[in-house]
């Protein structure tokens, strides 16, 4: 078998066999395949696409290519969730412990954020002494005992994933729904789910923009779960504007544990409810959405949900006393109101620049070396459809250094448009998929 003939057959089009997929990511993360050949057969793909099984292939492969996590010591059905990311998107932090109080198994593995904010990893560490790293033993103790436990992504988890998207970045061929959906797969069947809840997003704040282009990646993500034996279903929500208020870890982290209070903004309620709902069906606690949601408002409401969050952050060798506490969690030097010269209905809110604007006041990383500040960020206070009223800020700012405070509010200032119309509410959740 020659990568010369596997770039031919794809430049023609044709389909490639499991047996030419595998060789490929057994040769190119070996270091055998050069990143001039995998470059020529990336941008073949990129213009001439997979099928599905060549797809599915290419996920199992890359899934393969570094360790496999074996989670049969855990009894039950394992059930994960992934979001394609988006601004103020702290969902994790809520429905695990929310789940998990409903019965389910949350043995997840989550990563650490390069972009506009943390991931849930260092989110979670904004929680005095949370260890993200357990021992194996540990793990499965706490998920078989307790229902629930989050550690940092394994650095050998589908390393071929992490070499191809290197390149992909510098080539001009990430987006491609076969090439992003095997990514973010390949990461999920690696982690050792049996089942899996995916929340896709579009919009401004999401990297697809188009309900379209959304809907088809999460078709073929549900397809591939499916075919490699993973019960996938899919949720499509919106990002054209931040999902709940808070922008920034340690905002975040306050937020999540409201929501689970029974005190959060309505959209991170609504669209946390939904997953979980999902989850439980796929974890089999019960067969029907609606029962399903019934017993999510209930836990919420009963504070079995509070509980069960205590009990996480105890066992990670958290300071319990911060879900109470918010003092504890950390906060910026300083604070800043933002206000319009205009008064009017928000009409659209860049949810990217909002993200822009807390990245700018150290809440993300630029790059890999980046260290994250967790106390800062943005929390808005004016979402699509209110109406500002003269004097009234749209967000305050939380920063510690007054060159990145005046970035961020030059950039917050003109990512809302304001008008005297009425504008139309814009729909959370557009389509189920699976």
């Amino acid at each position: 078998m020659r990568m010369y003939e596997i770039i031919e057959h794809k430049k023609k089009g044709k389909a490639l066999s499991k047996e030419e997929i595998d060789y490929v990511i057994q040769g190119y993360t070996s270091g055998i395949i050069p990143d001039y050949q995998m470059s020529a057969l990336l941008m073949a793909i990129y213009f001439k696409g997979m099928n599905i099984e060549e797809t599915s292939d290419l996920t199992l492969a890359m899934a393969k290519s570094g360790n496999m996590m074996d989670l049969s010591l855990i009894r039950g059905i394992k059930v994960d969730k992934h979001s394609t990311g988006g601004v103020g998107d702290k969902t994790t932090i809520v429905l695990g412990p929310l789940v998990a109080a409903a019965g389910v198994k949350v043995a997840k593995m989550s990563g650490r954020g390069l972009g506009h904010t943390g991931g849930t990893i260092d989110k979670l560490e904004a929680i005095p002494g949370f260890k993200v790293e357990l021992t194996m033993d540990q793990f499965v103790e706490h998920v078989n005992k307790h229902h629930i436990a989050v550690v940092s992504q394994s650095g050998n988890l589908a390393p071929a994933d992490k070499k191809i998207y290197a390149l992909r970045d510098v080539t001009a061929t990430v987006d491609n729904i076969s090439l992003i959906a095997s990514s973010i797969m390949s990461k999920k069947i690696a982690s050792g789910a049996e089942a899996i809840v995916l929340d896709v997003k579009c919009g401004s704040g999401a990297f697809m923009k188009e309900t379209e282009e959304a809907v088809n990646l999460a078709e073929v993500m549900v397809d591939i779960g499916n075919q490699v034996g993973r019960k996938t279903v899919a949720v499509i929500s919106d990002m054209n504007q931040p999902l709940g208020y808070a922008v920034g870890n340690a905002l975040e982290v306050k937020e999540a544990i409201e929501t689970l209070k029974g005190h959060g903004p309505k959209d991170l309620t609504e669209l946390t409810i939904t997953l979980a709902s999902h989850m439980l069906v796929l974890g089999e606690v019960c067969s029907d959405i609606k029962e399903a949601e019934i017993i999510i408002k209930e836990i919420i409401k009963n504070g079995k949900a509070i509980d069960k969050l205590k009990e996480w952050i105890a066992l990670q060798g958290g300071d319990v006393n911060a879900v109470d506490n918010y003092e504890l969690l950390g906060k910026s030097k300083y604070t800043e109101k933002i206000i319009l010269e205009d008064t009017g209905y928000v009409y659209s809110i860049n949810a990217e620049e909002i993200g822009r604007a807390a990245l700018v006041l150290g809440a993300g990383r630029e790059n890999k070396t980046s260290v994250i500040d967790l106390t800062v960020g943005v929390v808005i206070h004016k979402k699509i459809g209110d109406y500002i009223r003269e004097g009234e800020a749209i967000a305050t700012i939380y920063y510690n250094e007054t060159a990145q405070q005046k970035a961020a509010r030059s950039i917050l200032t003109n990512a809302y448009v304001i008008t005297q119309e009425v504008p139309k509410t814009p729909q959370l959740i557009y389509k189920f998929i699976g």
